[in-house]
């Protein structure tokens, strides 16, 4: 160890013996009755002590006042340094900064927020436009930079059409046209997302009677995706309108459980709920009397 880390670790005498010098500048940068006993002192380097003392203020508990102080070589008069408020082994702290991008969770975008993805994303690679060259039919493409240096010469023959000008465009008929496409990672990984939310080890899915891939409600989808998730389209669901996986289930299933036909009631015994007839004459071929012989007087009418 050399003369000067042994010189360097122990406290200057004038230094360390100006506690009151480094309380008033404690006090002029605080509030009144902020600054509290002297705690301790530690040397920072030749002839530089820094001085510790308690804060009291409610809002800073567990911090410190640390104010530095040094002098020249071979000089008697101690000068102030700096004088700042430092977080003690105790002290109430802020947790780290995280950036926005590790920050973010899922249901944070609003309306009108622009969530950028990094160049190097690992979700993404590049589609079938690419990165190395515009698309053919890009103001900036050679393709057409030719067209329109023809247009411009005023030549009648059109004929000149971009190199790949038709690819792209049933590249775009097709929904190709994207410069950049889920990357294997980023398949992974949503499919890990989607099968937490809605897979075979949830709750809902191990009480199920029968799995999503043989539910009629199940929506299917395309990509490779779809070889392990569908949309479910059941209105009572718990998962109506979500991506779930094949193995996902739930009390809905289409055909876990048959809706029986309500039961008719047998016809009655006694039918007592029709009308009986009480006609007000006799018919003309029950009795033995015909009532056409009979005055009008007999039949009780006046």
């Amino acid at each position: 160890m050399s003369a000067a880390t042994t010189r360097s670790r122990t406290p200057d005498r004038l230094c360390a013996e100006a506690v009151d010098l480094a309380r008033e500048a404690a006090e002029e940068a605080a509030a009144p009755g902020v600054v509290g006993e002297h705690v301790s002192a530690i040397a920072e380097g030749d002839r530089v002590v820094t001085h510790f003392f308690e804060c009291k203020d409610p809002a800073y508990r567990g911090w410190r006042w640390a104010v530095t102080v040094t002098r020249a070589s071979r000089a008697k008069n101690v000068t102030l340094d700096e004088t700042v408020l430092l977080p003690g082994s105790d002290a109430l702290l802020a947790p780290e900064w995280v950036p926005w991008s590790e920050r973010l969770r899922p249901g944070d975008l609003g309306p009108g927020d622009l969530l950028p993805t990094d160049a190097e994303d690992l979700r993404l690679e590049p589609g079938y436009s690419g990165e190395d060259a515009p698309p053919p039919n890009s103001v900036v493409s050679a393709e057409m930079a030719e067209l329109v240096e023809a247009e411009d010469a005023d030549v009648t023959d059109r004929t000149v059409v971009p190199a790949r000008g038709s690819i792209a465009d049933v590249a775009e008929e097709l929904g190709m046209r994207r410069a950049r496409v889920l990357s294997r990672y980023g398949l992974h990984t949503a499919a890990d997302r989607w099968d937490e939310a809605f897979g075979a080890k949830t709750p809902m899915a191990q009480a199920a009677p029968a799995s999503c891939v043989s539910c009629g409600f199940l929506v299917k989808i395309g990509g490779s995706l779809g070889q392990a998730f569908g949309v479910c389209a059941n209105e009572f669901g718990p998962a109506d309108g979500h991506l779930v996986s094949l193995s996902y289930g739930c009390g809905g299933h289409s055909e876990a459980a048959v809706m029986p036909k309500p039961l008719r009631p047998a016809p009655p015994v006694l039918d007592s709920m029709a009308a009986d007839e009480f006609p007000l004459r006799p018919a003309a071929d029950t009795g033995s009397v015909p009532t056409a012989d009979l005055p009008a007087a007999d039949l009780g009418h006046s």
